[in-house]
């Protein structure tokens, strides 16, 4: 699968993999059945007072149309300009799938960036999305025509296989007993990261990233330890394991 490749201000370089196709159609099928369960809701907001009136046509009825229709077609059109611009670059689909938009050095995209997506998709969208899909299927990072003029594309960040295993592997200790419950408060791919970055800091013995890693872990958590860096972070990534296990 392809994919890109970031490289922090720590000096360490990360991998991400780029959304499948498959994840990208499941997430707009989401987005958009949300959309029609909303429309569907505005709808029913205009026919129940108009039977429980006893009346379906008349005078008095047209301002309300108008508002239904608003509250009904806006969402329709703003929806994903909004969601990736407030939620980091997701949607409510994009989010169910574990995806998001980047750009392709790494950095989250800019208002702009999101604008030019959102506006090319009256090109993608074309013919139920054919020329979005055919663009995905294309081109080597899985851009369609909005990512291509904004410099993004979509990418996974659930963790993959391999960190699966290695939360395996962490949590196989029996008796094992949770130092730091407060880690419970930490996304997958946070751990992701954390696991990918202590790898890399341990192996190249580069104390001042364990450092950046550590305390900005203590900051999102909470946690306050004597314990270094390095043995810190480890026990920090076996008492997630051993949280997500027990479920």
């Amino acid at each position: 699968m392809p994919s890109i490749r970031v490289h922090t201000a720590q000096n360490v370089t990360l991998e991400y993999e780029i959304a499948s196709l498959g994840d990208r159609i499941v997430a707009t099928i989401i987005d958009y059945a949300i959309l029609i369960a909303w429309a569907m809701l505005c709808a029913m907001l205009l026919v129940l007072p108009m039977i429980s009136s006893g009346r379906t046509s008349g005078t008095g009825l047209g301002p309300l149309v108008i508002l239904v229709a608003f509250l009904a077609y806006a969402p329709l059109i703003f929806y994903n300009l909004v969601c990736e611009v407030f939620f980091n670059g997701q949607s409510i689909g994009k989010k169910a799938r574990n995806i998001k938009v980047m750009r392709l050095d790494g950095t989250a995209p800019s208002i702009g960036d999101y604008l030019l997506r959102w506006l090319l998709c009256i090109i993608d969208f074309q013919m139920v999305g054919l020329v979005a899909i055919i663009s995905i299927a294309a081109t080597q990072r899985g851009q369609r025509l909005g990512d291509l003029a904004a410099g993004t594309t979509v990418v996974k960040v659930r963790p993959n296989a391999g960190f699966d295993a290695t939360l395996a592997g962490l949590s196989s200790i029996a008796g094992y007993q949770v130092v730091f419950p407060q880690v419970a408060v930490l996304a997958d791919h946070d751990v992701a990261l954390v696991r990918q970055l202590l790898q890399q800091a341990s192996s190249r013995g580069n104390y001042e990233v364990l450092n950046q890693i550590a305390n900005k872990v203590k900051t999102l958590t909470g946690i306050q330890t004597d314990l270094q860096d390095e043995p810190f972070l480890k026990t920090v990534l076996r008492d997630y394991a051993h949280l997500v296990q027990q479920g």
